[in-house]
């Protein structure tokens, strides 16, 4: 069964082996980026599948980019059956407290938390219209109070825990419409903001995510799991 889905931060890394993997099995994406255009990767997916594709700009940290994003969407369908919340930006690993960032805080919060927020809200209508809709949030471990063993990264691991709660409100919010609201941790990925050293290619983190977004259950709503299902310590 073809399914509709959209992904944010689809240029490269997670949200680019989502859009390929997604085509590969028949669905129809929308791929949204601050500048698609400027992707290679999704250029060339957008030759491969033509019309199944819509590559669509989007800054998830400005109201006004995703309402428009959310009307060029319309254009196109007029349901969403899989929304993935994948945009994310890092931050830097410093430990000290006297050397925190306060303007890198707000602008990791802009796009981790309230980013994720303000696409939910926008594209909800055309999720509420959607066959058994899904809402994914791109978390991560490093966002879990739990397994902070070594502090540091302070804007990027306050965000995804905020995202983590996020979601669970997300999921309260949405109950009545139907809506399975998630957090998952894809493992640590090679890609620009993971590193070269990582144990994971995107291929391998995103075949799991996606297998873990298809079993989803409706008990699940509010939940916080690995690439695997497993769910993840808070």
């Amino acid at each position: 069964m073809e399914r509709r889905a959209l992904i944010t931060g689809a240029s490269r890394g997670l949200g680019l082996e989502f859009v390929r993997q997604w085509l590969d099995r028949g669905d129809t994406v929308f791929a949204l980026a601050r500048r698609p255009e400027r992707s290679a990767g999704l250029e060339e997916l957008a030759r491969a599948h033509g019309e199944r594709l819509a590559l669509v700009e989007c800054d998830v940290a400005d109201d006004a980019s995703v309402t428009a994003s959310r009307r060029a969407v319309a254009r196109r369908t007029d349901r969403l059956d899989l929304l993935v919340n994948n945009a994310g930006v890092y931050s830097k690993a410093e430990v000290a407290l006297e050397s925190l960032d306060f303007g890198e805080l707000r602008s990791v919060f802009e796009v981790n938390v309230i980013g994720a927020l303000r696409t939910a809200r926008e594209f909800l209508p055309l999720l509420r219209q959607g066959r058994f809709p899904r809402l994914v949030q791109i978390t991560s471990l490093m966002g879990s109070i739990d397994d902070n063993h070594s502090g540091g990264t302070w804007a990027y691991r306050i965000s995804k825990a905020a995202l983590n709660m996020a979601t669970r409100n997300l999921a309260h919010a949405l109950q009545k419409d139907g809506i399975t609201a998630v957090a998952l941790h894809p493992g640590w990925v090679r890609t620009d903001m993971g590193g070269k050293s990582a144990p994971l290619s995107p291929g391998e983190a995103v075949a799991g995510l996606i297998a873990t977004i298809d079993r989803l259950t409706a008990q699940q709503s509010g939940g916080f799991f690995g690439r695997d299902g497993a769910p993840c310590p808070w």
